[in-house]
């Protein structure tokens, strides 16, 4: 196989050389015919079409037939068009006017060879670099598919672990509820209305379970929120009361500064409680081996449009260098934590044009988010 390609190529430049030798003899020949035809019609010898045959023959043949056709054009002229005629002599008075055509001659050649060199050598530039573009388009097109696989795995990982996190909290208490309406059902006399209580807990649970896997499926598919008119002083309230039981199990004071007459906002009521229940519960961790196990949650009016709300605990502190890694999606301080609770509350806060952020402090950590305040005839 190599051969037959070895062989293939020799006779393609043998082609190539005898086809520009044939342009060189040819380019030649009829300028030498036109020349003659024309040349009563000036008092000088007319030689101008010699040089176009040379840079022709430099042109497509290469720079061998560019010097082919200068030394056909060199004997042509000598004899036909050099004092005395039809001789291969040369007087002395047309030395100089010969040696003017061949250093003419000579120099385009070169400049037509040239050329052609350079305008070969840029073709063969830009193919290179399409063949280039090409394969690098296709690596990118590559890379591009690998890195949407992959983004789609993250994702589903990141929103099994958001849900894993933010569901958990519901179904604990739905089995603690459980376990109180049975013990309710046990007692002799049976305590039936307890035991209701804690069914109708049972249900707000589950009920607040498949609102947080919808709402959280809708967080990651970019889908807005489901919003309406709120007034998050009376969300904080409820949860305040929801998370009373919890609180005191772990010794915890709830300490609550809510500023009367807020402005209602409008948001997804059940987002807005996963994230102050995130927070909360993140401050009751916090504050479970510290002394002081105080822990405050207050509202105001920052500015004219925005409300602030702020949970601050005298527990472990948070370190400045990771103030704003705690906010990344699976970057935990506990030991046992999965780090999707202050990601999933920050995406809640941000799809609502509002922020959220910490603040360490001498004891202890400050988080806070603010909501943007809307007229209620705007937008709905």
């Amino acid at each position: 196989m190599r051969e037959e390609a070895s062989a293939g190529k020799k006779k393609t430049s043998v082609a190539a050389i005898l086809r520009g030798y044939s342009i060189a003899l040819l380019s030649v020949g009829l300028s030498l015919a036109i020349t003659l035809l024309v040349q009563h019609f000036f008092p000088y010898p007319f030689l101008f079409l010699f040089f176009g045959a040379v840079m022709v023959s430099a042109w497509f043949g290469g720079v061998g037939a560019g010097l082919f056709a200068v030394l056909i054009s060199t004997l042509v002229v000598a004899y036909f068009f050099v004092p005395p005629f039809y001789s291969w002599q040369i007087n002395a008075t047309a030395e100089t006017y010969f040696v003017a055509f061949v250093a003419c001659a000579l120099v385009a050649s070169w400049v037509s060879s040239a050329k052609k060199k350079s305008e070969e050598a840029l073709r063969d530039a830009r193919d290179q670099l399409e063949i280039r573009v090409a394969e690098r388009s296709a690596t990118l097109m590559r890379t591009q598919n690998e890195l949407a696989h992959l983004s789609r795995a993250l994702s589903m990982g990141e929103l099994t672990a958001s849900l894993a996190h933010e569901i958990n909290q519901p179904l604990t208490a739905v089995v603690a509820n459980g376990h109180a309406c049975l013990e309710w059902l046990s007692a002799n006399p049976p305590n039936f209305g307890k035991a209701r209580q804690s069914v109708e807990h049972i249900i707000q649970d589950g009920t607040r379970a498949g609102e947080i896997v919808t709402r959280t499926r809708a967080l990651y598919r970019k889908e807005p929120p489901i919003k309406d008119w709120v007034d998050i002083n009376e969300i904080i309230q409820e949860l305040t009361v929801f998370l009373r039981p919890e609180a005191a199990n772990r010794q915890v004071t709830i300490s609550v500064e809510l500023v009367p007459k807020l402005p209602k906002v409008k948001a997804d009521r059940i987002q807005l409680q996963q994230v102050l229940l995130n927070l909360l519960r993140n401050g009751m961790d916090a504050v479970s081996n510290a002394a002081d196990k105080n822990l405050f949650i207050r509202s105001q009016k920052k500015d004219s449009d925005e409300i602030l709300i702020t949970v601050e605990d005298h527990g472990v502190g948070v370190d400045p260098e990771i103030a704003d890694k705690i906010f990344d999606p699976f970057f935990t301080t506990k030991p046992h934590g999965i780090g999707m609770g202050l990601s999933i509350s920050r995406s809640i806060i941000e799809a609502h044009e509002g922020r959220l952020w910490a603040t360490p402090a001498n004891n202890g950590a400050i988080f806070q988010f603010s909501l943007p305040v809307q007229l209620k005839g705007a937008n709905g």
